[in-house]
């Protein structure tokens, strides 16, 4: 028996020999690896470390999803920015815009015309392309999260500027809108007291870009939030987290500070703590 070949059965100089032929006896031989769950704390213990210089520490899993460029999901990269007390650390970002969420310290960020005062707790949005510049005056460490695998699939560039705008959520603004969510009535179809973060353009898609979202939830002592799924990959900053563990394809997934969790796309996943106090993450 012959198999049928993808190729086209005569080269030719032109866009026809481009063309691939995908039947039952090949289509199916060869598949993208898989989104996995997964929790990665190296970047993390890298970034945290007493002695880490500054710089970016990126959560990359490029060769287990067969990635051209970093990633940390097919689209999307999760980093750690460590700033020692006084330095400045350049960035540029080849993404639609850049989410990032203050772990310690204060600084200043500067891209382009903006100037964004950060402290513990903020969470703020950069666009893409723009020049942007941290410093600190006190050690601090940033997680940020990008869409640049999504742009260098593409092989697009970052819109132009003035597309996407910054924006700051300060801690303080934060707490009162999620102090509001908790004093709330419990609802049983409820998937958890959340404050999720939007732009003005994307207010009613409930996301800062058109294929970013970004919230924070938080669950009680206690309190399980019940069995889900989700259209597209998760990625997760658990902040005040013990005690605290998933469920995903009923495998138990157990929380670490800091670490970036992977929930895949279209996996059921619920969340439980069992810790003593409050707990809170960044989706």
């Amino acid at each position: 028996m012959t198999l049928a070949t993808p190729h086209p059965a005569a080269t030719r100089p032109d866009s026809a020999a481009r063309a691939r032929y995908l039947t039952p006896t090949n289509s199916f031989k060869d598949k993208l690896p898989p989104v996995t769950a997964a929790v990665s704390t190296a970047a993390r213990d890298d970034a945290f470390r007493t002695d880490a210089a500054t710089g970016a520490y990126p959560v990359d899993a490029a060769t287990t999803l067969a990635s051209p460029v970093a990633a940390t999901t097919p689209l999307l990269l999760a980093r750690y920015l460590r700033i020692r007390a006084g330095d400045r650390l350049p960035m540029a970002i080849r993404a639609t815009a850049g989410i990032h969420y203050v772990i310690r310290g204060s600084g200043e960020t500067a891209s382009g015309a903006e100037r964004i005062a950060w402290s513990e707790g903020d969470v703020f949005l950069l666009p893409g392309g723009d020049a942007a510049e941290h410093r600190s005056a006190t050690d601090a460490l940033l997680w940020l999260v990008t869409n640049e695998p999504e742009v260098s699939f593409h092989r697009l560039e970052p819109p132009v500027p003035g597309a996407v705008e910054a924006v700051h959520y300060p801690a303080g603004e934060i707490a009162r809108q999620l102090e509001a969510v908790r004093a709330m009535p419990d609802s049983g179809d409820a998937s958890g007291k959340v404050v999720v973060f939007a732009t003005e353009p994307f207010e009613r898609m409930l996301s800062v870009t058109p294929t970013m979202t970004v919230a924070l939830n938080s669950m009680e002592p206690g309190k399980a939030q019940r069995a889900h799924r989700h259209n597209s990959v998760a990625v997760t900053l658990p902040i005040l987290a013990d005690g605290c563990f998933s469920m995903i394809d009923g495998e138990r997934v157990d929380w670490q500070p800091y670490a970036t969790m992977v929930t895949p796309a279209g996996a059921a996943h619920s969340h439980h703590n069992e810790g003593g106090g409050l707990a809170t993450f960044l989706i």
